[in-house]
């Protein structure tokens, strides 16, 4: 049975990230719903770019899912941080043992709901307002029990890629496909 990803998408999102997230994670035939935290399907990225959810939040919040992964930009992570549907979402999977994982910003996101208690990455300069655990700096990814996080755009493929071993118990096929061996030389 296939694994079921939550992406939310909130004004302001780093569509590089949200894009990479789904694409990579579809590549990887894990179910992926793109959620818009309004009933506004058409969600506008952080440059200008819009992006159409599957659905509303709303519509799906009570759902299981195996993971969730929050896209980063700045905007878009205040209105994650701002919508509590998504902090309580978080906390429940992370209480159920499920996968949570961010990205640049996010993961101030992370920590507003508490979960964040050992090792983590995020964007540079973002780590002053990440509550809880221990910063690494010099890590692109880190991986801490049921919590995967990153530091941006570039380092978003490898992040996903780590979801998709987290949940298929292998990425190597996939990385391959991609072409990262080329870019780790």
């Amino acid at each position: 049975m296939s694994k079921k990803v939550l992406v939310p998408l909130a004004e302001g999102v780093e569509e590089i990230e949200a894009v990479t997230i789904v694409d990579v994670l579809r590549r990887a035939n894990i179910e992926v719903v793109t959620a818009s935290l309004t009933n506004n399907l058409d969600v506008k990225g952080s440059h200008g770019i819009f992006l159409k959810a599957d659905t509303a939040l709303e519509k799906i919040i009570n759902y299981d899912f195996d993971a969730i992964s929050l896209p980063g930009g700045m905007t878009g992570m205040n209105n994650l941080k701002a919508d509590m549907r998504v902090i309580e979402k978080i906390r429940d999977m992370y209480e159920s043992k499920k996968l949570v994982s961010a990205v640049c910003a996010s993961p101030i996101v992370l920590g507003e709901a508490g979960v964040i208690k050992g090792k983590y990455t995020c964007y540079p300069s973002c780590e002053v307002y990440v509550k809880g655990g221990e910063y690494i700096e010099k890590d692109l990814v880190v991986c801490d029990d049921n919590i995967i996080t990153s530091k941006g755009p570039a380092t978003t493929i490898l992040f996903t890629l780590e979801i998709v071993k987290y949940l298929n118990g292998s990425n190597e096929e996939l990385s391959n496909a991609l072409l990262i061996p080329l870019i780790k030389k």
